[in-house]
């Protein structure tokens, strides 16, 4: 099966660079070696199928034309030993900690900007910024990032770095589960011997931080709803999942309305207070009278509900200005500031065009460099320099000089891979991890995350809208936690 597979000059998740399965995966390996050609190719099949029947689907947007897809599964899981994962789970809860409070910070005091550590500039002119609308706003557990998904790499060595912090509405949790699904319906085979940290009380954990941001001095038991911009929206799946899941109430801006600085849902028993909306509405369309005025996605009045301390809103408003790609290359600045500590997983080096000696390098060395529009996500306005054409890199060296605070630049790390198994063949992928972690009275990391894979051979771009795809993530419990899968 893995005869023709080569593992350098990446680092690899299951074999070592004379082709033997690391030890995690020796179980692994040899389940897999007892099936047959037609016996894998049948599995496939089936777990595509699943997704298809479940309706587990995204949405791609292509000239504002819109089409529905499922999420490429492949079943070779990503396996991290625990002691591997006790790192991995102490430097995301250190990691948006320090961001919570930087947050925290340039809502209030901005202690951080007089320090001289993050330029002034950075936040003041960073289109989510909502000065007007969140300056001295108290919010409760001063927790402005109750979710956050931070994208995780490995380079040549297996390192991990951070590549991305969302810190918005990240998006993504109920493929974690609906990978796990598949995985246990279609390959039972693989946790026969195999002790792999369940995912089962994961949602307890997010409910209860949810309910956790209850605005003070409410006696009742709180009551929190999902707010969706509806089934359009291209993680509509992923609504549905996490309000069924929670046994929240699905609502749209239509469900919710705003009396005397108190939201309210509408139910056919008449008008119900709602103490916490977990929101995945952007900002810009959350409250017509805040944002803009054309929103018919919002709730008219939310922000004064919410500025008020009636209603707590989950993500914070404003938390964009966090998530930036610029004011991603200080998050390591900002972990030494706030909490006098060193960074446990480090970013990759950034290059910010804004800085002329920066500009001027990056631009003699495009053709070796990712280039990344600071504001865009999902792969969207990016360059990746080696893989380039000519007149692409031409194209970015304009945009570049044009608006050059606008862009990032970044090496082209050697991501690692891993074995994915697609027309009937193994080969090595890219891989990245998002790191899911839920913040409330306490913090706590989902063990594993959401495995994105490159299917496209020879592709660095795992974002499902760009052609990726979706693995299961294993992290195995440590021996005194039992044997039980």
């Amino acid at each position: 099966m893995f005869k023709d597979y080569q593992t350098s000059p990446f680092f690899d998740e299951m074999f070592t660079p004379d082709g033997k399965p690391k030890a995690h995966y020796e179980m692994f390996h040899e389940v897999i070696k007892r099936f047959s050609n037609d016996e894998l190719k049948e599995k496939h099949e089936t777990a595509q199928l699943s997704f298809l029947r479940q309706g587990i689907t995204f949405t791609v947007y292509h000239n504002n034309v819109g089409t529905e897809r499922t999420m490429p599964f492949d079943f070779v899981p990503i396996i991290i030993p625990p002691e591997e994962w006790e790192v991995v789970e102490k430097g995301m809860t250190q990691r948006a900690e320090a961001l919570n409070r930087f947050l925290d910070d340039v809502y209030h005091e901005q202690k951080i900007i007089e320090a001289g550590i993050v330029p002034k500039h950075l936040v003041e002119d960073n289109p989510y910024y909502y000065k007007k609308q969140m300056q001295d706003v108290t919010i409760p557990l001063n927790n402005h990032i109750f979710l956050a998904g931070i994208d995780l790499i490995r380079d040549e060595n297996g390192k991990y770095h951070v590549l991305e912090d969302n810190l918005r509405n990240p998006s993504g949790l109920s493929y974690v589960y609906q990978n796990r699904y598949v995985m246990r319906q279609v390959y039972p085979e693989f946790f026969v011997n195999h002790s792999v940290r369940t995912l089962e009380h994961q949602m307890s954990f997010l409910h209860d931080a949810i309910l956790d941001h209850a605005p003070t001095g409410r006696k009742e038991k709180p009551f929190a709803v999902l707010l969706t911009p509806g089934m359009y929206n291209s993680a509509y799946y992923d609504h549905v999942f996490l309000a069924q899941q929670m046994g929240m109430d699905l609502v749209e801006g239509r469900d919710l309305v705003v009396r005397n600085n108190i939201v309210y849902m509408k139910s056919i028993r008449g008008l119900k207070r709602v103490d916490i909306i977990y929101r995945r509405i952007d900002d810009d369309f959350l409250d017509p009278e805040a944002f803009r005025e054309d929103s018919a996605l919002g709730v008219r009045g939310v922000m004064e509900a919410y500025q008020k301390g009636n209603v707590a809103i989950l993500n914070s408003v404003g938390n964009g200005v966090a998530d930036d790609k610029a004011i991603y290359a200080y998050v390591p600045d900002m972990i030494r500031y706030y909490l006098k500590e060193e960074p446990i997983i480090d970013n990759v080096k950034t290059y910010l065009l804004d800085k002329p000696e920066d500009r001027e390098w990056v631009l003699e060395h495009l053709e070796e460099l990712v280039v990344k529009n600071v504001g865009a996500s999902g792969g969207y306005d990016m360059l990746v320099g080696p893989h380039a054409s000519k007149e692409l890199i031409e194209k970015f060296r304009e945009k570049i000089i044009e608006t050059p605070h606008q862009y990032i630049a970044q090496p082209t790390i050697k991501l690692s891979r891993a074995p994915a198994y697609q027309g009937d063949k193994f080969y090595p992928c890219h891989v990245d991890l998002r790191v899911f972690v839920m913040r409330g009275e306490t913090t706590h990391v989902l063990p594993g995350g959401l495995s994105r894979v490159a299917l496209k051979e020879g592709s660095l771009v795992v974002n499902s809208s760009q052609g990726g795809g979706g693995k299961d993530t294993w992290v195995f419990k440590k021996k005194e936690e039992g044997e039980d899968a």
